[in-house]
């Protein structure tokens, strides 16, 4: 008995136009395939014009279409932020955020069921690492929010009562942050090449300024995007100055230590010329402190980055409180000190536990 097919949308534009060519066919209507999934939406392969009929039953004995099922969708109070819990195949979920800011969508999608990384702040690192996603699975939560944007229109709230507008424009998703569940860097390949697929520019088009993968501090992984040029943007979650205050938060730095990763990200900034973000989670008395700040300033001094400050998402099981905006404007204070841009982040879907950290893929 045959197992299920392998999603379409795993495959790159390359790939596809090998494949057309190994099944007898013109290379050229691989451009007219992937422009009309990726580009026109269609959702079936019947609906594509232009390529004989012939290709289009290959096409469906070779590959699916279809889009995780939808467990459950949530809608924060601020009006701003829709989260959905999402089945996989396999029966495993993964929870896929999707949030309003000025002039800007952005959807938050994950990369793994669970994480490996352990940290003690973070609802998915308490889960535990299931499996890794694939690439297919990695690109449809970007499909899925697309389509919501469509539906909704250019600029429409995403609260419970936004309805479907008939005549508005479709409005494109822009923003992605590899920042749900799971570990980017720990699942590398995958990754990468579900990437490449949403930064086509005959397909998703998504520039890579716009893509941003965020890392617990995969030393590896870091050393291998630089050495790759992978055009993405990074983000480093620091979280403590110091190894032992590190290692507390981020069981990880046991194995990659804290001047590993910070040679590591000179090393990254430096042979691509790019700027780095660190993410800060800001814990009331515990990292938020001017002793702390300090030493991120001396951490830091002399590299190109931007540091974001984010207040704790509360979690099951963790008793750290966020730190408050006076606590938060001083340590921003001490930062410009040594030269460091820095920002407070915004904070999106606490009610419905959308925000960094809460991630739990529970319905």
């Amino acid at each position: 008995m045959s197992g299920p097919l392998p999603s379409f949308y795993g495959i790159s534009r390359d790939d596809l136009t090998l494949l057309v060519s190994s099944w007898d066919f013109p290379r050229i209507h691989a451009s007219t395939i992937w422009s009309a999934i990726h580009n026109r939406r269609h959702h079936q392969f019947s609906l594509i014009d232009g390529i004989p009929s012939r290709l289009r039953s290959r096409l469906e004995e070779a590959f699916s279409l279809s889009l995780p099922s939808v467990a459950t969708e949530s809608f924060s109070t601020d009006g701003f932020t829709r989260k959905y819990l999402l089945q996989l195949d396999d029966g495993r979920r993964i929870e896929t955020v999707l949030m309003r800011f000025t002039g800007r969508v952005t959807a938050c999608i994950s990369t793994q069921t669970g994480c490996a990384m352990g940290c003690s702040f973070c609802a998915t690192g308490r889960l535990g690492f299931g499996r890794h996603l694939t690439p297919a699975e990695i690109v449809v939560q970007t499909r899925l929010i697309d389509g919501v944007l469509s539906e909704l229109g250019p600029g429409a709230p995403l609260a419970a009562t936004a309805s479907p507008s008939p005549h508005a424009r479709h409005e494109r998703l822009r923003n992605v942050v590899l920042m749900g569940m799971g570990e980017p860097l720990h699942n590398y390949d995958a990754v990468m090449r579900a990437i490449d697929i949403l930064r086509d520019p005959h397909g998703p088009a998504i520039s890579p300024r716009r893509i941003t993968l965020s890392t617990v501090g995969v030393v590896p992984g870091i050393i291998r995007l630089a050495d790759e040029a992978r055009p993405v943007q990074l983000a480093v979650s620091l979280h403590a100055a110091t190894q032992e205050e590190r290692q507390a938060l981020v069981p990880v730095a046991a194995r990659w230590p804290i001047d590993a990763l910070i040679d590591a990200c000179r090393y990254y900034s430096t042979k691509l010329q790019r700027r780095i973000f660190f993410e800060w989670t800001l814990i009331a008395g515990r990292n938020d402190t001017p002793s702390q700040a300090e030493a991120v300033g001396r951490l830091l001094r002399g590299m190109d980055v931007q540091v974001n400050l984010i207040p704790l998402n509360p979690i099951g099981g963790y008793e750290g409180t966020p730190s408050d905006r006076a606590a938060a404007r001083r340590f921003q204070d001490i930062l410009a000190g040594y030269g460091l841009p820095s920002t407070v982040r915004q904070r999106r879907g606490l009610d419905i536990a959308a925000g960094c950290g809460q991630l739990a893929a529970r319905g």
